[in-house]
């Protein structure tokens, strides 16, 4: 291969995870114009543009796609054998990327963040923060963090979090004016807070149990919003009626500024998971992010 193009590489792959070139020179420490000098090296010596600029966005083509299918998988395996060579010599060292969902961030990542910069000081973790339904590898995060029933079952997993269900809930203020549903048809009544995961064109339907049964409800209202921890906000604030995970809606339940509603027919979801692709967990970085998050998980009382 042509060292020139094989050197410059990384910075490819750098302007399409960040989707600009002013973020890949950021994120390398170079300047954007030398960020667009390395690219157009690459694109020249292939003879193919692998990116389609604009003045507002940066989008791989056909054969920019094309080729980080190859790349992606290559590099990481570089990655791994050269942190390997270096875990011989030292602790676990680098760029630990994690696709989480912001419901994750608070009580499930933090302490394990917390944890890492303790014991492992030279491993730098990225918490990236995505409510969507990512392909963790082909966007070049080393892990992800989801509900169970949502991994893709060729993924390894590590149980972060207990189950918890999912509920719908409303301030006191909001059911004072409008009343408390009784049923699951009654909120066709109500003011609802819709939810859209970043990677869905249609809204997210409400899941429901009824009388054993796995029933899903369409909502229409004023707000959507992409974030369930926004919309327990939402709905704290007397907006309407929210769906959310138990865990986006604690805080507000225990306060008081939330009341569950029609809790008999209340999902249960399996609960939180770090996941990864087998052969990711040879790099030591990630291993050693696998040991201490299960020794958070059972030991989740311990001080952060």
């Amino acid at each position: 291969m042509d060292r020139d193009v094989l050197a410059n590489l990384p910075i490819v792959l750098a302007v399409a995870e960040r989707k600009g070139f002013a973020a890949a020179a950021a994120q390398l420490g170079m300047t954007p114009s030398n960020v667009s000098h390395a690219v157009r090296l690459v694109e020249d010596r292939l003879g193919t543009p692998l990116f389609a600029r604009t003045t507002r966005s940066v989008a791989l083509t056909e054969a920019g796609h094309a080729l980080l299918a190859q790349l992606v998988p290559a590099i990481d395996d570089m990655d791994r054998a050269w942190e390997g060579l270096r875990s011989r010599k030292g602790k676990p060292s680098g760029l630990l990327r994690i696709n989480i969902p912001r419901v994750a961030q608070p009580a499930t990542l933090t302490p394990i963040i917390a944890e890492m910069a303790r014991r492992y000081p030279d491993v730098t973790v990225e918490a990236y923060t995505d409510d969507g339904l990512s392909d963790v590898v082909g966007e070049g995060f080393d892990a992800g963090i989801r509900s169970g029933d949502v991994i893709a079952g060729d993924m390894v997993s590590v149980r972060l979090t207990p189950p918890f269900r999912t509920m719908i809930a409303a301030s006191p203020d909001y059911l004072a004016r409008k009343g408390r549903p009784k049923t699951i048809a009654d909120l066709e009544r109500h003011v609802l807070i819709g939810y859209r995961l970043t990677s869905a064109k249609s809204l997210w339907r409400w899941e429901f149990q009824d009388k054993g049964r796995a029933v899903e409800f369409e909502t229409k209202g004023p707000v959507i919003v992409n974030d369930t921890l926004h919309a327990s906000a939402l709905a704290a604030a007397g907006v309407g009626i929210a769906y959310a995970w138990e865990p986006a809606a604690r805080e507000h339940l225990a306060a008081g500024r939330l009341i569950e509603l029609l809790p008999q027919h209340a999902t249960q979801k399996p609960g939180l998971f770090l996941y990864f692709p087998k052969r990711a967990s040879m790099a030591p970085k990630l291993r050693a992010f696998i040991t201490v998050a299960r020794d958070v998980a059972r030991n989740p009382a311990s001080p952060v």
